[in-house]
């Protein structure tokens, strides 16, 4: 049989256990289906070692590409670029799928036509997934704005060749490849659907060769952004668009940048300033943004890009605290925003964090995925 989807995995040293994610690829589920290994900078020889019985599975295929770049971007541009099949999907080398991800996958797409089917995730030892934080009753075809899809960062799930087979990850960066490449997914007219209460995901974490963002700059944390907000396609984009995935970007990746180097890293005058113009950056294109977030998250954004005694040597006494107060989701200074007029916008924390909570936690009460603690 043709193949109706290919997967594409990236595998970049022998230690990854590609055997599983195969296995929970071809041994549980009736569609057609190849994988295609994407040996990454790494002789094909070692990951064969690995695949096992696989490696002389007909429906696996094994490629090389050398690129000198620690990215999965590079790897699974060729793996799109090389696959053939009318939908393809990529997984990550140590993870894996839950029975009948893909076919349920492809249920959902042919009921509803979609060009990308989005996938549940569940996280082995912590839990699902929050994103995406959907309406609390949607199904079917989702709106990229009322749907909030840009907190959805990783394209996981199956996705139309014949509709976005021309995109490709942003190769040259060291994080945030896969930005650019979902927003544009989001954000193109197509139709997007997102697999609720089906077989999920299963993001493993016992790889040991994962790279921190701790020892970047922010510069480099932040260059996938002239994929996004300095395009013309962005600039095209309706005014709730671009403040949808502004808000986004400083709720998710500001604040992670900001965490990231209190805990583990000392700041420098520089970083402070360059964080500072990074959000100077994100409101030009969407001067709204601010508003639409919590209390504690302005002043926790003040302390981070503001002068303070402390420098060189630190970011100021009150932003540890401040952070530490920003995980405590049912307090006020975390659900509320300053003026109280945007309380229920669509974008404000209220909203956001309740459909995120019900997405985490209504499948548990429909089932929980296999091998679940």
């Amino acid at each position: 049989m043709e193949p109706l989807v290919d997967v594409i995995i990236a595998v970049h040293t022998e230690t990854r256990p590609i055997a599983r994610a195969v296995a929970s690829i071809l041994d549980h589920n009736a569609a057609a289906i190849n994988v295609w290994v994407v040996a990454h900078n790494i002789a094909p020889d070692e990951i064969t070692n690995q695949l096992g019985q696989w490696a002389s599975d007909p429906r696996v295929k094994l490629l090389e590409f050398r690129d000198g770049i620690h990215s999965p971007a590079g790897p699974f541009n060729f793996g799109i670029a090389s696959s053939t099949a009318p939908f393809f999907a990529v997984l990550g080398s140590d993870d894996s799928l839950e029975a009948g991800a893909i076919d349920s996958w492809l249920a959902l797409q042919r009921k509803v036509d979609a060009a990308m089917v989005i996938a549940r995730i569940y996280y082995v030892g912590r839990g699902f997934e929050s994103s995406p934080p959907i309406r609390i009753l949607k199904s079917g075809v989702l709106n990229p704005v009322k749907d909030r899809l840009a907190y959805r960062s990783a394209p996981l799930g199956i996705i139309s060749r014949e509709a976005f087979g021309q995109l490709r990850f942003t190769e040259g960066l060291e994080s945030g490849e896969d930005l650019a490449y979902v927003t544009r997914m989001w954000f193109s007219k197509e139709k997007i659907a997102f697999d609720r209460f089906g077989p999920t995901y299963k993001g493993h974490n016992d790889a040991e060769d994962r790279v921190t963002h701790a020892s970047r700059t922010i510069d480099k944390d932040f260059r996938f952004l002239n994929e996004i907000i300095d395009t013309p396609w962005f600039a095209e984009l309706s005014d709730s668009a671009r403040l949808a995935i502004v808000v986004k970007i400083i709720r998710i990746h500001v604040f992670d940048a900001i965490f990231a180097r209190v805990q583990l890293k000392p700041w420098t005058r520089e970083e402070h300033a360059a964080l500072a113009e990074v959000l100077n950056r994100l409101l030009r294109v969407a001067p709204k943004a601010l508003r639409l977030l919590s209390r504690i998250d302005q002043e926790v954004l003040v302390a981070a890009t503001a002068d303070s005694p402390g420098y060189p040597d630190s970011p100021g006494d009150d932003l540890p605290k401040l952070m530490a107060k920003r995980r405590h989701f049912a307090s006020l200074a975390v659900l509320l925003p300053r003026n109280p007029f945007f309380l229920l916008h669509r974008q404000a924390p209220l909203r956001t964090l309740a459909a995120g909570y019900l997405v985490m936690m209504i499948p548990r009460n429909k089932r929980r995925p296999q091998g679940a603690s």
